[in-house]
C-alpha cells in the first residue's frame, strides 16, 4: 500500500512539473512570436538581409558608470570585434537617457568605443522592482523575485537568441532557459548569498536570529537551483569563484575566473614610471575610486584619514580625494552625508569629492596621487585597485576579498581592517622614499599586467563562442 502511495506521489510530482514546464514553453513561444516582427526590424536595420544572432545582455543599471559596467561594455566591444553577425541588445532601466548619451558616456568614462549600429537598448519600466528600497524586509528574496518581473518586461520587448546576465540577477537565467530553451550565460560579480553570510549568523538562540538563518538557508537553496541551468558561468575573482563552487557545486568544474578588464595599457602609457622614480611627480594624495554606495565604506576612509592626520601632524599636507559615480538621489544624499562627516571631523578642507568624473579626469588624479585606498569588506574584485597599481600608486586595501586574494600581493601595498590600521598604512606608504618607493611602484605595475583588457577579451570570447555554438547547434 505504501509503495503504491509513493509511486502515485512521484507520478503526481513529475506530472505537475511537466505541466508547469509545458505551460512556460507555451508562454515563451507566444512571447517569441509577438516579438518576432520587432526582432526582424532591428536586425535588418543593422545587417540588412544578412542573418544575425541577437545576444541579450541583462544589465538594468547599464549607465551607472561602475566596474560592473566596464565589464559589460568591454564584453560587447570584444563581441563586436570578433563577430560581425551579432547584434548586442542591452536590457536597461535607464529610462530618460537616450542611446547616444549612454554610449558617449561609455567613451568618456571608460575610453571604450562601440559600433553604435550594432548595439540596441531596450528600456524597462519596472526597474524599481529590483531596488533594495522597495523591500525593507526580506530584501534578497524581494529583489530576486523582482528581477523576474523585470525579465518579463524585457522578454515582452524582445526574446533574444542568447541571454546573458551581467549584473547578478541569477533568477532570470532559469526563467529564460525554461521559457525559450535558449543558451544562457552569467558573469557573476558577487554571489547574491555567500557562505560568509551564512556563517556570520550568530549562534544566539533568539527567535529573530533563528528566523533570519532559516530565511537565508531557504534563499540559498533557491539560489543553488538557479545555477543548475546556466550553460556558461564566469566570475570576476578567486573569492567569488570559491563561493560559487560551494553554492553551485554541480557546476563547480565549469565555473571560470575571468578577471574584469582594466585599462592597464592606457594607464601605463599615460603615466610613465622610471626605475629610479625620477620624472614622476607625486603629491601627498590618498585616492579612492569607488561608486558612492554604502558597501564601499567611504565613511571608514574618512574616519581613518581623520585619525591619520591626528596621529601624523608632520604629514598634515596630505589630501583625500574621493572619486565616484552618482547613480540617483540616494547616492546624492550619501555624498552629502559624507561631506557632513568630513566637516564634523574637522577635515573638510582636506577632502575633495569628484562626482561622475571623465576618464581624462581620472587619469590626472591617478597620475599625481601617492596612495590608492579601498575599504570595502569582501570586495568581490576591485577594478579601482588594479587601476591604482597600473598607475603606480601604493595600495592600502581591506584585508579581505579580491583585493587581498588576487590583487595586492606582497611588495605592492598594505592590508588593513580598522581605521587605525588604514591610518598606519597611509603613514607607511607616505614615508617610503627613493629607490624603495620606486621599487614598490614598479612591483605594483607589474602585478597589474595580469588584469589587462586584452586578457579579459580572450577569456570572454572563449565563453561567448560556447554560447554561440550552442545557439547555432540548436
Amino acid at each position: 500500500m505504501l509503495s503504491h502511495l509513493v509511486t502515485a506521489g512521484v507520478v503526481l510530482l513529475v506530472s505537475t512539473l511537466f505541466f508547469y514546464f509545458l505551460l512556460l514553453r507555451i508562454v515563451g513561444s507566444n512571447l517569441r512570436r509577438r516579438s518576432a516582427a520587432k526582432k526582424a526590424t532591428i536586425t535588418k536595420s543593422a545587417f540588412g538581409d544578412k542573418k544575425a544572432t541577437v545576444v541579450g545582455f541583462f544589465h538594468p543599471y547599464c549607465n551607472a558608470g561602475g566596474g560592473g559596467e566596464r565589464v559589460l561594455w568591454a564584453a560587447i566591444r570584444a563581441t563586436q570585434e570578433k563577430w560581425d553577425d551579432v547584434l548586442c541588445v542591452v536590457y536597461t532601466g535607464d529610462q530618460g537617457v537616450d542611446k547616444e548619451t549612454i554610449l558617449s558616456r561609455v567613451k568618456s568614462r571608460f575610453d571604450i568605443y562601440l559600433d553604435h549600429s550594432r548595439v540596441v537598448f531596450l528600456f524597462l519600466s519596472t526597474r524599481h522592482y529590483v531596488s533594495a528600497t522597495t523591500y525593507p524586509h526580506f530584501t534578497l528574496l524581494g529583489q530576486s523575485f523582482g528581477s523576474l518581473i523585470l525579465a518579463w518586461d524585457a522578454f515582452t520587448l524582445l526574446v533574444p537568441d542568447v541571454f546573458i546576465d551581467t549584473m547578478g540577477y541569477a533568477f532570470t537565467l532559469p526563467m529564460a532557459k525554461l521559457m525559450f530553451g535558449i543558451p544562457t550565460g552569467a558573469y557573476v560579480h558577487y554571489p547574491t548569498i555567500s557562505t560568509d553570510m551564512l556563517s556570520s549568523i550568530s549562534s544566539s538562540t533568539s527567535a529573530r536570529v533563528k528566523v533570519k538563518l532559516l530565511y537565508w538557508k531557504f534563499f540559498a537553496v533557491l539560489y543553488r537551483l538557479c545555477g543548475r541551468g546556466i550553460d556558461v558561468i564566469m566570475c570576476n575573482s578567486s573569492w567569488t569563484a570559491g563561493h560559487l563552487r560551494s553554492l553551485w557545486s554541480n557546476k563547480a568544474s565549469t565555473i571560470s575566473v575571468v578577471f574584469p578588464p582594466v585599462a592597464v595599457e592606457a594607464l601605463t602609457e599615460a603615466i610613465p614610471l622610471h626605475k629610479n622614480g625620477i620624472g614622476v611627480k607625486r603629491e601627498k594624495i590618498i585616492l579612492c575610486i569607488a561608486q558612492f554606495r554604502p558597501e564601499k565604506k567611504h565613511d571608514l576612509i574618512i574616519n581613518s584619514f581623520a585619525h591619520f592626520l591626528r596621529e601624523n601632524p608632520s604629514l598634515s599636507n596630505t589630501k583625500l580625494v574621493l572619486i565616484g559615480s552618482v547613480r540617483h538621489s540616494e547616492d546624492k544624499t550619501r555624498v552629502y552625508d559624507l561631506r557632513l562627516l568630513a566637516h564634523e571631523k574637522g577635515i573638510k578642507d582636506k577632502v575633495v569629492f569628484v562626482c561622475d568624473a571623465s576618464w581624462d579626469d581620472i587619469l590626472q588624479w591617478l597620475g599625481k596621487s601617492w596612495i590608492g585606498v579601498n575599504a570595502m569588506w569582501n570586495e568581490h574584485f576591485g577594478i579601482g585597485v588594479v587601476e591604482y597599481q597600473a598607475a603606480g600608486l601604493i595600495s592600502v586595501v581591506h584585508n579581505s576579498g579580491g583585493p587581498k586574494m588576487d590583487i595586492v600581493i606582497p611588495g605592492t601595498g598594505f592590508h588593513a581592517t580598522t581605521k587605525e590600521e588604514f591610518a598606519d598604512g597611509y603613514r607607511k606608504a607616505l614615508e617610503l622614499e627613493g629607490e624603495e618607493v620606486a621599487s614598490v611602484r614598479q612591483a605594483a605595475r607589474k602585478s597589474a599586467e595580469r588584469f589587462t583588457e586584452k586578457i579579459f577579451a580572450e577569456k570572454w570570447l572563449e565563453a561567448m563562442a560556447k554560447l554561440l555554438q550552442l545557439e547555432r547547434a540548436g
